[in-house]
């Protein structure tokens, strides 16, 4: 019999395919064009022969490209803001990189023109300081690509080379972002029989103790467990981190920064911690080692899954740190975890 292979839905790329649509209209190298199509011309060549040496205008228009293509300059940021997310890309400077503060940009109050297509009062007055830094980096990238055919498909290329692994971002903190609601939403059943308050992103269960406990959605960990001492006086109990990435060879890598997250936590107080992966074959021996600070180690597609030996040992764990009484046992439908 012939050996039958299936390949899982290229979910990810039917994703992609209606966002790069989405990005061409707002900054990408189409919506540059059809900026500038509707600008005068000779506003913006004025500004390209302030902004950028005339060697370069000159090695652009022997390929029979406008050098707005390759340079920024204030006119054309001004008529579409957006397109400040064109040049970015073009460059090849990823989001974090570009905005955030461990290059020393210092550009983070430009962000709001490639989100929102509208400039803060101080990026107007930075405008042209942001363009003349555009332009000088353009400037070594042409010299860069020089002996390769320059064309405007070669420059969307480039800006599609660097807007891959952003979408790849953001799909992930997507995932990452299922994930935590999934466990949360797992822990809301379990103690759902001694739940006196649910209120979006936190759960107030009752204890025999006379003491509440509130489970919540926190930004590092992702999931924390306190008990209340007494009025806003908590004892930090469980802290739970959720790596709901699928790649078995960059496990080791998340399971890292779920150490950090939780020698942090330990430094807080808290009593256990508590990571969730969603890798079937995970090493627990080798994990341990990598993250000392982890208490105990779920699978999600176990815990999603509402049975065998690794559900019921979460299950117990909450109900025994929330010190809440036992219920029935939850007999809803398995559910897939996060892919």
């Amino acid at each position: 019999m012939t050996k039958k292979i299936r390949f899982s839905p290229p979910t990810l790329q039917i994703g992609f395919a209606a966002r790069v649509q989405e990005l061409r209209s707002l900054y990408l190298q189409d919506a540059l064009l059809k900026t500038v199509r509707n600008m005068d011309i000779a506003t913006i060549d004025q500004q390209l022969a302030l902004f950028v040496a005339p060697a370069d205008l000159a090695e652009m228009a022997q390929h029979g490209l406008r050098g707005e293509l390759l340079f920024a300059v204030p006119a054309v940021l001004e008529t579409n803001p957006y397109l400040l997310g064109y040049y970015r890309l073009l460059m090849g400077y990823s989001q974090k990189e570009f905005y955030g503060r461990e290059k020393g940009f210092c550009v983070g109050h430009f962000k709001s023109m490639e989100e929102t297509g509208k400039p803060s009062k101080a990026a107007v007055v930075d405008l042209p300081a942001l363009c003349a830094a555009f332009c000088a980096a353009a400037s070594v990238l042409l010299q860069g690509i020089g002996p390769l055919p320059i064309s405007r498909k070669l420059l969307d290329d480039m800006t599609l080379l660097t807007v891959g692994p952003q979408l790849r971002g953001g799909a992930n903190n997507t995932r990452g972002t299922d994930g935590i609601i999934h466990v949360f939403n797992i822990i809301k059943e379990i103690v759902s029989h001694a739940a006196v308050e649910v209120l979006g992103n936190t759960i107030k269960v009752n204890s025999p103790t006379g003491r509440s406990c509130l489970i919540a959605f926190a930004a590092d960990p992702d999931i924390i467990i306190r008990e209340e001492m007494g009025p806003n006086i908590y004892r930090d109990v469980v802290a739970i981190e959720i790596k709901s990435g699928t790649d078995i060879s960059n496990i080791h890598n998340r399971i890292g920064e779920a150490e950090k997250s939780h020698q942090k936590a330990r430094q807080r107080g808290f009593t256990e911690c508590w990571t969730v992966v969603n890798v079937d074959r995970l090493d627990k021996e080798k994990a341990k080692v990598e993250s000392p600070s982890t208490d105990q180690f779920f699978s999600l597609s176990s815990l999603a899954n509402r049975s065998g030996d690794e559900y019921e040992r979460f299950q117990q764990r909450i109900i025994s740190l929330t010190a809440i009484p036992s219920a029935l046992p939850y007999f809803a439908p398995p559910r897939q975890a996060p892919q």
